[in-house]
Order: structure tokens, then sequence, then C-alpha cells
């Protein structure tokens, strides 16, 4: 009877170890899914070198931080030089900044990171001949429309 008693306990411990063990790889992978960032969060820097290198280097969605502020108000377009063909160009708005680059689709939306206090309300990641991302926090909600003029991502009005 002992012996018996020994097994089930045994086997009661094995089948809890596996259990929480497939429970916590579970969480991780949804975790990561949910709230994880594709390439990782890059620093300040890291942006900076990305977007003077050429070829498609930065991350997709949720990535970079803003890599230049603008003076304006919502939508002014970041300060990053003259833009050759099919140049990414980063533009900042109190809530959040963006990356966007164009191509032969249409302009189309590389990265998006909300400010502190904010969250993206609503993503149009193209490519498309107009692309936008809002961002929505604790003093309203401000967008960035962008299109493409020639080869470059500029800061469209909104026209609705």
């Amino acid at each position: 009877m002992r012996r018996r008693s020994f097994l089930a306990v045994a086997g009661w411990l094995a089948t809890a170890a596996v259990a929480t063990l497939i429970g916590v790889a579970a969480i991780e992978w949804v975790g990561e899914s949910i709230a994880g960032t594709p390439g990782g969060v890059l620093s300040q820097e890291e942006i900076e070198r990305a977007l003077a290198s050429p070829g498609p280097t930065a991350p997709g969605v949720g990535g970079p931080s803003p890599t230049a502020t603008g003076t304006g108000g919502p939508a002014s377009p970041g300060a990053t030089g003259s833009a050759p063909a099919g140049a990414r160009r980063a533009f900042a708005t109190t809530g959040g900044s963006a990356v966007a680059e164009c191509g032969p689709d249409g302009v189309r939306l590389v990265s998006w990171t909300p400010a502190p206090g904010y969250r993206v309300s609503d993503a149009e990641r193209g490519p498309d001949d107009d692309v936008e991302v809002a961002f929505a926090g604790p003093s309203g909600e401000f967008e960035l429309r962008l299109r493409c003029v020639g080869l470059e991502p500029v800061s469209a009005e909104d026209d609705d």
C-alpha cells in the first residue's frame, strides 16, 4: 500500500511539473505575441544610424523612437536632410512619431511609436496613396497623415 501511495504522489508531482512548464512557455509565447516588438526597441542613436544608412534596416511595427523633432504642431515633419529616391523620413507629433518611406506602390509606414502616456488609436500601414497613424492620450488625439511627393514622404493635410 505504501508503494502505491508513493507512486501516486510521484506521478502527481511529475504531472504538475510538466503542466507548469507548459503553462509558463504558453504565457511567454502569448506575452511576446501581444506586447512584443519585432526586433526589439531601438535607441535614438540606432534609429539615426538606420535612417542614415541605405537599405531597409529599420524594424517594423512599433519599433523606433523619434529621430527628429518638429517645432510646429501636429504632423510637423522631422529634419532628416534631403531625401534621396525612396528615402525614409521621420515625423513627430505631441502624441508620437512615425517613420515612412515611399516606393512604387506609394507611401508605407515603416514604424511608429506613441509618446509616453499615449497609445496608438488607429494605424493604416499602407502601402497606399496616403497612410496615417493616430495617437490618443491626455492632451487629445494627434494624427499623422503622410503621402509621397515624388519618392519623398511628406506630411499631408487632412482632407476629410
